[in-house]
């Protein structure tokens, strides 16, 4: 079993669920710290040490206060420790059960597992980490696999999410050129944006705009 775990979580209820799942194992080194800055600085100087962590476990929000940050997501904090250290193994374990996200973190970050928060998730966390340990693939939680078949959500890409975005925030087609390419989109002419709607409006079934960002938000696309 992993010997060393790092866990990242600022609200204190949810770790009393981590701590139940992670006490069944007797692992003998478990930190716990609620600010990513602080997680990537801990990961940092365990390896300078020479006694890495094996394992993080790693929320996905968390709320702004008075400390500045410059880590604000759990997002943000798996990018960088997959840069830094790619043989840790990582568990997202969130409330935000959006097949997109998830998707995007499992097949892009290649995260080792995602576990949803509900009332009852410390068992679902414990066989999460007993999967990973083993090395028997990826674990998901149950609630969320059915979701994950879903094609429609597997064939859309960031170029397409941030332009249900825009639209569900109300910028026009017509606009929608400009505030792509102030965003730092490449090649989003009005043609291709014309033709990306037009195909997201086919994979999603939709029969209009208004539609098809209404199913996208459903969806959890946005």
């Amino acid at each position: 079993m992993f010997s060393k775990v790092l866990v990242v979580d600022d609200i204190d209820l949810n770790n009393i669920a981590t701590e139940k799942a992670i006490n069944k194992f007797n692992i003998p080194v478990v930190e716990y710290v609620k600010y990513c800055d602080d997680a990537l600085l801990r990961l940092k100087r365990a390896q300078v040490d020479n006694q890495p962590f094996e394992l993080l476990i790693t929320d996905l929000s968390f709320k702004m206060d008075h400390r500045e940050a410059k880590i604000t997501s759990g997002e943000q904090l798996i990018a960088e420790v997959k840069k830094l250290f790619p043989s840790i193994k990582i568990i997202a374990f969130s409330i935000d059960d959006r097949a997109h996200k998830i998707k995007k973190l499992l097949n892009d970050q290649d995260i080792d597992a995602y576990v949803v928060k509900h009332r009852n998730t410390a068992s679902e966390l414990k066989k999460a980490i007993e999967v990973v340990y083993i090395g028997e693939g990826k674990y998901i939680s149950p609630s969320v696999q059915n979701a994950l078949q879903d094609k429609s959500t597997s064939e859309i890409d960031d170029f397409d999410i941030q332009l249900l975005l825009q639209l569900s925030l109300g910028v026009s087609q017509d606009q929608m050129e400009a505030t792509l390419k102030a965003l730092g989109a490449k090649s989003c002419s009005k043609s291709s944006i014309e033709k990306r709607i037009s195909k997201l409006k086919e994979y999603f079934q939709a029969n209009n705009t208004i539609h098809l960002v209404a199913i996208a938000k459903d969806m959890g696309v946005i």
